[in-house]
Order: structure tokens, then C-alpha cells, then sequence
């Protein structure tokens, strides 16, 4: 939790007790429904949860926006940032009903009543959003494809409306297609751990 506190020092007291819980639930429930890696669990707050706020750091959500998250697996990024974010509404989206179960179950845990898991696929979601946030689920032109139809037209913040992204590695040729339009932030840039070095935040308007 120092991880957390030391980039976000302004943390409300409810907003530290359901960051702080994280651990326990993440934990519990990876015993018995494997949704993050049984050798990363140790690292959850590193490269789970301050992973997920580096989209925080990039952009400042204003209350009432809508973000979708999409392939959300056991609730990352959409959980961290419900809690970051509690005057926006997130609904989190998995085609695995098990990691759904728990990011649904860790949600209620602690309370976070902006936030909406629920077992659905892409292709299957209707609704239109602000943003649509994902973590490395797929190359960026596939989730513009499938995702391009939810992003609404109606603007709400200063950022027009489109993807945020959380990727690693070399991303030249899936970001080529949109070199003009495309934002590749270095998340070395938020957060000085080693882990962050090869991690990127990327912003695309729809």
C-alpha cells in the first residue's frame, strides 16, 4: 500500500480501506479461482493495481463519465479505478464467467457501488460509453474494430472520448495504422519502478 500512497497521497480514508482490502480478497479468491499468476499474486499492488492507476495519472475523469472495461479478467483496470473514481460509473466486462465471479464478489466486498462486472463479450456489448480502458487484451487495430461501435459521440471531458490502453513492449506496428491520432506515454514517466520501464499508456481518440 506504500506503493500506492506514494503516487496518490491524497487518498481519501475510504478510498485507502478498499485499496488496503484488495489484498486479502485478491489473495482469498486466487486460491481458489486462478486470476492472477500464483507467482505474481505477491506483486498484486505493483503490477496489478499501480499498473492499472497509471491510466489515473494520464487522465483525469470528470464525475459522470462512463467507462467500459473490456476484458477485464479478475477486475483490472476497471476496479482500482472505480475507487479512484467514485463520482464515474464503470461496468467491467469478461467472457469468463469465473473471473467475473470475482471481480464481482471483490466489488461488493468493499462497497464499490460505481462498479458493474458483468459476464459478457465484446461483440456482445451494446452500450455507449465515454472510454473504453483495457489491459493488453488485444493488438490496439482488432480493439478498435470491435469496440469503435461503444464509444458515444456525447462529450463530457476536456479528453475527446476513446481508448486508453495498457501495453508493453515494442508497438510500433500495431500503432502505425493511427501515428497521426495515436498517444504512446512511457508509464516510466508516473512511477519509477524497475517493472514500469517497458510499459506503455496508450490514448486513442475515437
Amino acid at each position: 500500500m506504500q506503493l500506492i500512497t506514494k503516487y496518490f497521497p491524497s487518498l481519501t480514508d475510504h478510498q485507502l480501506r478498499q485499496l488496503e482490502a484488495l489484498d486479502a480478497l485478491y489473495h482469498e479468491w486466487n486460491e481458489r479461482i486462478n486470476v492472477i499468476s500464483r507467482k505474481d499474486i505477491d506483486n498484486l499492488y505493483e503490477h496489478h493495481v499501480l499498473h492499472s492507476l497509471a491510466i489515473a495519472k494520464g487522465v483525469n475523469f470528470r464525475p459522470g463519465t462512463t467507462i467500459l472495461d473490456f476484458g477485464t479478467g479478475g477486475g483490472f483496470p476497471g476496479i482500482p479505478l472505480a475507487i479512484m473514481f467514485p463520482d464515474c460509473h464503470f461496468r467491467l466486462i469478461d467472457g469468463t464467467g469465473k473471473k467475473i465471479r470475482v471481480a464481482q464478489e471483490v466489488a461488493k466486498a468493499i462497497g464499490l457501488a460505481n462498479c458493474q462486472p458483468v459476464q459478457l463479450r465484446g461483440e456482445e456489448e451494446r452500450g455507449q460509453y465515454d472510454f473504453i480502458v483495457s489491459r493488453a487484451v488485444m493488438p490496439l487495430p482488432d480493439l478498435v474494430k470491435l469496440m469503435r461501435k461503444n464509444i458515444s459521440k456525447t462529450q463530457r471531458n476536456a479528453l475527446p472520448n476513446g481508448i486508453i490502453s495498457l501495453k508493453g513492449g515494442n508497438l510500433e506496428a500495431e500503432t502505425r495504422p493511427f501515428r497521426k491520432i495515436v498517444q504512446v506515454t512511457a508509464i516510466s514517466a508516473f512511477f519509477a519502478e524497475e517493472w514500469f520501464r517497458d510499459k506503455y499508456l496508450i490514448y486513442l481518440p475515437i
